[in-house]
């Protein structure tokens, strides 16, 4: 049994229910799209973000024999929706071929149709949520598609000038990917109780875990495991400012800062002006505080579980929390 089967084995029926669930919100009566959106289900990940809200309903709900709401696999469902719909625009914006080694929508279906698919998954979100009348779970969501959108935003006008701050990238990764696993965990909590602290705090462990999920990207980016369909040093050739540079640029000389920059900023086309960046932040002390600081906010994460019984679904929550932060790529 691999680790992501041990983490699902204690909503392993749950996810069954999903893959149902999701496959009858992406039917559709248009040839095209349900072309479009079988090829999408065929190559699904590993669908992290349902697995963290059956897991959060389960650790709140306490009952091992009893079933999950419908509400659950609603929250599960929207999110998967939005966030599908976010890769295939992301991937529109970013011009990219592949998405997990498999050719992207946009590259196979080109630009327009890639954009209309990602708004259909989009509205198919939302309107799942309006029809079982779940309008808590729908502000939930949204208000996380709102952040994404100001964090990628965000992201774009720092990476005209360069200037981004400890400060600056943690506020830009808390909206772009840290808010996502937040809705994940909200919805899980308030699918099954109806407690507002209880969502809150769950809240606060997904943006926790979001946080560590995206240092961790980072470090892959840099050599340390293995990707698929992304290249090594692609941040840098993306002109984005990872924890690692950010803290490297901190602890250069003035000279060595500003080579730095001008690398990322004007050569970051070029194979050895990437390799020199990244070396710089190898051989420095990037790596290791951004590691720091990952696990750092894994601990905190964890923490906030404290004040949940203790159960299969908790153990495996924390070990899904271990999964994201450890993964090779």
């Amino acid at each position: 049994m691999s680790k992501m089967d041990e983490i699902q084995a204690p909503v392993a029926n749950d996810m069954a229910k999903f893959q149902g669930h999701f496959k009858s919100a992406m039917r559709t009566e248009v040839p095209l799209l349900d072309r479009v959106t079988r090829y999408i289900i065929r190559r699904k990940g590993k669908q992290m973000r349902p697995l963290f809200v059956f897991l959060t309903a389960r650790v709140i709900l306490e009952k091992k024999s009893s079933a999950l709401p419908e509400r659950s696999h609603i929250a599960a469902s929207l999110i998967e929706l939005l966030h599908t719909a976010t890769l295939v625009h992301d991937d529109v914006v970013d011009e990219s071929s592949l998405r997990r080694g498999f050719f992207s929508i946009q590259a196979l279906w080109k630009k327009k149709i890639a954009v209309l698919v990602g708004d259909y998954l989009l509205s198919k979100g939302l309107l799942m949520a309006v029809d079982a009348e779940a309008y808590d779970l729908l502000k939930i969501t949204s208000e996380a598609v709102r952040q994404m959108s100001e964090g990628e935003l965000l992201q774009i006008e720092k990476a005209r000038r360069l200037d981004i701050t400890e400060e600056v990238y943690f506020d830009i990764i808390q909206r772009k990917t840290a808010s996502l696993i937040a809705a994940c965990c909200a919805c899980g909590a308030a699918s099954v109780s109806n407690d507002a602290e209880t969502t809150k705090n769950m809240k606060r462990f997904g943006e926790l875990v979001g946080l560590a999920f995206q240092i961790k990207d980072d470090l892959l980016d840099l050599g340390d495991g293995e990707r698929i369909g992304k290249p090594t040093g692609g941040d840098i050739r993306e002109r984005k400012m990872t924890l690692p540079l950010i803290h490297t640029l901190n602890k250069s000389t003035p000279s060595e800062r500003r080579r730095l920059i001008r690398l990322v900023k004007y050569q970051n086309h070029k194979d050895d002006a990437v390799q020199e960046v990244m070396d710089a932040i190898i051989d420095g002390p990037g790596m290791d505080y951004a590691r720091k600081k990952m696990t750092e906010l894994r601990d905190e994460a964890i923490g906030l579980l404290a004040v949940a019984k203790d159960s299969e679904a908790k153990t495996a929550l924390v070990n899904l929390v271990d999964y994201t932060i450890e993964r090779k790529r």
